[in-house]
Order: structure tokens, then sequence, then C-alpha cells
């Protein structure tokens, strides 16, 4: 699917339920970095729409399946993961700016700051709604556990079309003193939160760093009246654009 394509989100997330009727974990991972200021054609700013509405999107159209997958399973069987970043530390001072989430006059580093910030607001957001410990779950007799993850340095390209030139060297840097991990390195993390027994029931909604620890977010990232008003403007934008 391409993220900057909502309709091909949509039809991708359709293909799967037409020939799976079980979904037990689900890693949100596709990403940009600090790429130069881009609307989609579907009307939002790249970063924004790559980084959080698409996977936004495709878990909306697979929660159903995956609340009906948990029912007759152990605790913990059903989970979704949302890769972010400890670049959600640059996100603005207000966290989203849900007026305007293209952020024109901003820098391509507070753009990606934005949608990773929303990618950690999501994941808590949906272990609000669905998660094991939750007093306002609409799980039903299922459950779903959530988190969010930062890989750190993975040698994956993601910085290859950044704008920033603070990164390119930084990126240099990384690579010179070997500090990049592989991609099997780098996705232990996400494993870890999508099937390891160890993950406990009072850790789903939170954010994790490598490998497989607790890690400490902003303290915008714990903002649960944020996280709330992220998931309705968001729910709202989307019905109101007809994408869900």
């Amino acid at each position: 699917m391409d993220h900057n394509n909502l309709s091909s989100v949509i039809s991708a997330a359709k293909t799967f339920l037409t020939k799976e009727n079980a979904l037990h974990a689900l890693i949100n991972n596709a990403g940009v970095m600090a790429t130069p200021f881009e609307m989609t054609k579907d009307g939002y700013e790249g970063q924004w729409q790559t980084n959080y509405l698409a996977h936004w999107i495709f878990t909306s159209y697979l929660l159903p399946v995956m609340l009906s997958t948990s029912k007759s399973l152990l605790p913990g069987s059903v989970r979704l993961v949302n890769v972010a970043s400890i670049g959600h530390t640059f996100a603005p001072n207000e966290g989203i700016k849900l007026a305007d989430t293209s952020l024109p006059d901003k820098t391509p580093l507070t753009r990606y700051g934005q949608s990773k910030l929303a990618n950690i607001l999501h994941a808590k957001a949906l272990n609000n709604l669905y998660g094991p410990l939750s007093p306002n779950s609409k799980a039903g007799n299922g459950e779903i556990w959530t988190s969010s993850v930062h890989p750190g340095l993975v040698d994956s390209g993601l910085a290859t079309k950044t704008e920033s030139n603070w990164w390119k060297v930084s990126d240099v840097i990384a690579k010179v003193l070997r500090l990049k991990q592989d991609g099997d390195t780098g996705c232990r993390t996400s494993v870890f939160c999508a099937a390891s027994p160890d993950m406990k029931a009072e850790q789903s909604g939170r954010y994790f760093v490598q490998i497989a620890k607790l890690g400490a977010e902003s303290a915008i990232a714990n903002d649960m009246e944020l996280a709330t008003k992220l998931e309705d403007w968001t729910k709202a934008e989307m019905l109101r654009e007809k994408w869900i």
C-alpha cells in the first residue's frame, strides 16, 4: 500500500479482510522522517499522513477482526504495536496542533515529532478503549494489548530524504561510529511487544525502548486528555472525508 494514497490503504485493509478471519498482531511500522514540506493529494501534510493517518485508518478497519480474534483466546494473545520514535520530543509545545496539523511554518523535524507523538497517543487511546485494565473498555469479551516503540537507530534508510542538515550529519556520525543496528536487531522491541509472553497486562499502552524495556516518553505523550482529543479529532476528520 502507498501511505500517500489513503484509498490504497483502505484497499489493502479490505483485501486482508477478504482473505483472513483472524489477526493476532498488527505492527504499524512504515514511516518517513524530516522530509520536505509536501501536501498529499488527500489534503494532508506528508509526514502526518504517512506516519499517522494511514496507520490510524488501516488499524480502524482491522480492529473488529482483532477484537473477534481475541474473544476465544487467552489475554494478551492479540496486540497492536505503533512504531514511534524518541523524535516525538520534537513535537510542538502544545503536542498536536489540531487547528492545522500540516504545520507549514515549522521545521521538518517538528512535523516529524508531531506525527510520532500521534503514534504514541494513538496506542494509549486504543488501550483506553480496548485494553486489559481499562475501566472504559469497549472490547466486550475480548481485549487488545497496545504499545508504542522507539526502535533505536536502525539502518533502514529512514533518513534518505530528510531535509534536516542536523539529522544528515548525525546519520553520517552514527554510521562512522557503527551506532546503527541492523534490521533484525532493530525490530526486537516491536516483536517483543507483539508476541512475547513476558509482556504484562499492566504494560499495555506503554512506551518501550530497545531492547524491550519500558521507556520514558515526554510529559505531553502521557496526556490522556490530548490522546482522547486526538482520537476524537481523527475519527471526525476521517468520517467527514469519508475514509471510514
